[in-house]
Order: structure tokens, then sequence, then C-alpha cells
């Protein structure tokens, strides 16, 4: 299996580090280098190449060492504390959030980043305890998506190319 192709479930938490991080901060890399575009192309308009790379390292470095934290600490607290539930998720929320009030020189949006990223990590984890998804998948229609040249949307639809008037 590749290791770009890991996901955070494909072990039990407490085991493969090295895989549960890979998988968090693929998310987090494309979060970031989508957040570092629009910040580049709408908000900071670096001129240059080099400030703009370091825009884009600005926003997506953190990030990742959030993804990163977060995995390491729930890692580290399942392995410490020998319980996998909801309780270490919260703790690497929080770390988490330690990371972003780092990042934002603000110690009071950290901790409320902590909380706001716990209380969505107990989340998560209650719906993998629950068998129900946190995030599911959106619903797809019927004819294969909502591509306008394959699908009438009108209110009444065209009449037949062949179609006649009912003779009497």
């Amino acid at each position: 299996m590749s290791i770009l192709r890991s996901k955070y479930y494909d072990h039990p938490d407490g085991e493969d580090a090295f895989g549960k991080i890979v998988a968090t901060n693929k998310y987090a890399f494309v979060a970031g280098m989508a957040w570092s575009t629009f910040d580049v192309l709408t908000l900071t308009k670096p001129q240059g190449y080099i400030p703009t790379l370091g825009r884009f390292a600005y926003n997506t470095g953190p990030l990742m060492g959030m993804a990163t934290a977060f995995t390491l600490t729930t890692l580290a607290a399942t392995n410490a504390r020998g319980k996998d539930d909801k309780i270490n998720y919260l703790i690497g929320g929080f770390a988490a959030g330690g990371v972003f009030g780092a990042w934002k020189h603000n110690h009071v949006a950290g901790l409320c980043a902590g909380l706001f990223l716990g209380i969505a990590g107990v989340i998560k984890k209650m719906s993998i305890e629950q068998g129900w998804e946190f995030l599911p998948d959106p619903p797809t229609h019927q004819y294969g998506g909502v591509n306008i040249a394959k699908n009438d949307y009108t209110i009444m639809a065209e009449r037949p190319k062949n179609w006649t008037a009912e003779k009497k």
C-alpha cells in the first residue's frame, strides 16, 4: 500500500504514528494550499516569487503542524493512558490549538481553537464508536451530477422533434 493512500483509521489508535501523520497532513496540506492561494490572490498580493512562497509557507506550515500535533498527542495520550477513548482526542485538539495560538501570537485564540478542535475531535471519535458519519459524503444526483448539458432543469421540457398534434 502506498504511503500517500494511508488513512487515519487503517490502524487502531496508538499504532502506526507515521501513517497517521501522513493521513492528517494530506488534508492539512490541501487546506493550506487552498487558503494560501486565496490569501496570495486576494488579501496580501505579494510581489515576486519569494514573498509568494513565503506566504504559502506561512499558511501551510502551521496547519500541517497542527495536524501533526493532534496526531502525535493523541497517539501519546492513547499509549500513556492505555485507553482508546474520547479524552485522547480532546487532548489532541488542545495540542493543535496550542500550535494555532503560537502561530497567531495569541494565547486566547489558541485556547479557543483548542477547545473547538478538541470538541470536534470528541464528536469525531463518537461518530467512529457509534457508527455514524461526522462529515458525510455529499449526495449524488440521480442522473450523475449537476451537468446542465445532460439534464433538463426547465419547468416544461421541450416537445420531442417528431411531435404532431392529435388528429380528431
